[in-house]
């Protein structure tokens, strides 16, 4: 596989620096067939973007991400979240879009519209959401980065936070894509190398609503993006590594007003009590394959809990849900759901969240895993 980093960055630089003479570039990006990955397409126009309305709907060939049929193949894009592009600088700019039909309705893997319905009901209860999202390095070959080629690293113990040759994988990469997330206007609040060498950590949030998903979504082209130019891939597998190795999970934390006002503790277990009778509903939600992806990560080792049970506590990252210690004590704050894989929908983990613990929805659903 041939790598990008082997391109002469020197030579494209001196193009970028060009003068467009009044020409704004939106670079259109969109979730394709999979629910998982990203594509995106580049459109002139000939003026300043200031407001999303600006911007005008376009389409794309939906035969070829997963999207329509080719003998009807055209698919809409519609702009829905607008960010500036640290890539091109100012005033061009990164443009979020929702997937329309030719019928001008959401397609299969479009699930913002259900989301933004569902937030615009819950909307006085002000939900917050911030997300924990990791992810591995992987070099061009599909082995994690800087692993022995014919072999392991050490044992997990030395890569959480750390710092050091031998010992954090990947640095550039992270602090590359946090600079870019600042500058792109993403609410990007921090990082950490995580348990596993080459695997990473950063955060989203606190973002009230549909912003959750935006963002998370826009982070991920971003992280994406970042690593074309250093040559290295970005994976979002739940598991990329088998043996004795963590997984990569999405972890979701989350408040209502009343839950962050003094003695919102009773309204966090009172969301706890919901999100316990439907468990089965929330594993589908939480990863693209209604849980199958999951199945590998949450095995109740490598600090998750079981796929096919519920729990909860205090401090406990073995659990479904856990409440962080201060919260305990403050007695009001947020829960955090660590269920959601890392290559879930935002979202479709925020609306489901919304659904059962504000909007009261009730009943589960039976699971059907292959295991």
């Amino acid at each position: 596989m041939p790598s990008s980093s082997l391109l002469d960055k020197a030579a494209k630089s001196k193009y970028m620096d060009l003068k467009t003479f009044g020409i704004t570039q939106a670079m259109y990006i969109w979730v394709d067939g999979s629910g998982q990955s990203l594509r995106c397409k580049t459109r002139s126009l000939d003026k300043e973007i200031k407001e999303i309305s600006d911007l005008p709907m376009w389409n794309f060939d939906g035969s070829s991400t997963g999207q329509a049929e080719g003998s009807n193949s055209d698919c809409f894009l519609k702009p829905v979240s607008m960010f500036n592009d640290p890539f091109r600088g100012a005033p061009n700019k990164l443009i979020l879009c929702e997937v329309l039909s030719y019928k001008m309705e959401p397609v299969a893997t479009n699930k913002r519209q259900t989301c933004q319905e569902v937030m615009a009901r819950v909307k006085d209860d002000h939900p917050w959401f911030g997300i924990e999202q990791e992810y591995t390095l992987l070099d061009v070959d599909g082995h994690p980065f800087g692993w022995p080629k014919q072999g392991f690293p050490g044992p997990q113990g030395p890569y959480y936070c750390a710092v050091g040759t031998g010992n954090v994988y990947g640095r550039e990469v992270v602090e590359a894509h946090y600079r870019a997330c600042i500058y792109a206007g993403i609410t990007i609040s921090g990082t950490n190398a995580e348990v596993m060498p080459a695997q990473w950590e950063y955060q989203v949030g606190p973002c009230e609503g549909i912003k959750m998903g935006d963002h998370l979504w826009m982070s991920r082209f971003l992280l994406h993006r970042v690593c074309e130019d250093f040559g290295v891939v970005a994976s979002f597998d739940p598991k990329p590594m088998n043996g004795d190795w963590n997984g990569a999970g999405c972890h979701c934390n989350y408040s209502t007003e009343k839950m962050r006002l003094p003695g919102g503790f009773d309204e966090i277990n009172n969301a706890v009590e919901k999100l316990s009778k439907r468990h089965n509903y929330h594993i589908q939600a939480y990863d693209p394959q209604g849980g199958k992806d999951n199945m590998r990560r949450l095995t109740g080792l490598h600090e998750t809990s079981s796929i096919f049970d519920f729990s909860s506590g205090i401090a406990n990252r073995q659990a479904s849900i856990r409440i962080p210690r201060h919260v305990g004590e403050d007695k009001c704050g947020y829960l955090e759901d660590r269920r959601p894989s890392s290559n879930c929908d935002p979202y479709t983990v925020t609306e489901a969240i919304a659904r059962t613990t504000i909007l009261n929805e009730e009943g589960d659903i039976a699971l059907e895993l292959n295991y």
